[in-house]
Formats: C-alpha cells, structure tokens, sequence
C-alpha cells in the first residue's frame, strides 16, 4: 500500500514502550488515527475545514507527541508563513510526518526546525485535552484489538 505521508517509505521504527506493542510501526499508526482523528481532535481555529477527505488537517502537535509516546525520539516544528508551527518526528533519523497530507503536496523545510516541546504546546488547555482524547481513543481500540 502507498502512503501519502512524508517519510513513509523509511518509517520502520517500533514501539519502545510495551503498552504500544500491538503498533507495528508508524504506517500501522496512520491506519488505526485515520479512523480516529475527526472535527474534535483538529485545532479548534481549523475546525472550520476540518473534513474527512482532510483528515490529517489540525491534527499534527497532539498526533506528534502520541508518536512520540510510542516509538521515542524527539518532535521537531517547521515554522509556517501564518507564524504557527508544523510538529513532525524524528526517531533517531528516521523523520517522518503522519499529517502531513494537510498540505496537499507543498513542500514543506524539514530541515530549518526546532525542537518542540510537549510542556509548551501542552500549555493551552485545549490541546491537552485533544491530545488526551486521542490517546484514549487509541488506547480502546488497541484494548479491543483488531
């Protein structure tokens, strides 16, 4: 199968934590968001947009700092011209962007980056509870299993 997700072809990391294990790498990940993410878990100004033909639209701080949950490593931000940020991961270069499809194809500078942290980003109210609300849809349907 062909991903349209930046880093795809090389996102061949496994989970380092053992409540993770039934995730066998990031493109298994994308699989089981895909049916997560919705209007709910998008960033609250691009709500508005958010479809399901769109699915990875606002959802890539609180998808990056899962990852990060699962298979380690470190989140990193491309700034935006709208001033935001674009969190993607790096696990021990191996980069790779699971919402990246929001951009339809424009290139994004995976290189000129800095690192971003959970306890800033975590500092608005609401995007630890969107986080928290993915990480627990996450964590029922691997508790139901496949």
């Amino acid at each position: 199968m062909e991903y349209q997700f930046y880093g795809w072809k090389t996102a061949d990391v496994h989970p380092c934590d053992r409540q993770f294990e039934r995730i066998r790498d990031p493109r298994h990940l994308y699989d089981i968001l895909s049916g997560i993410w919705c209007e709910y878990t998008c960033a609250p100004r691009m709500r508005k947009d958010w479809s399901l033909k769109n699915r990875t639209l606002g959802q890539c701080s609180i998808t990056s700092f899962l990852v990060q949950d699962i298979f380690g490593g470190k989140v990193y931000g491309i700034p935006l011209k709208d001033g935001s940020v674009h969190c993607f991961n790096d696990i021990d270069g191996c980069v790779f962007d699971l919402t990246s499809e929001q951009f339809k194809g424009e290139a994004l500078d995976y290189e000129h980056v800095t690192e971003q942290f959970r306890e800033n980003h975590f500092q608005k109210q609401e995007k630890y509870e969107r986080y928290q609300y993915l990480k627990k849809a996450l964590m029922e349907y691997l508790e139901k299993g496949e």
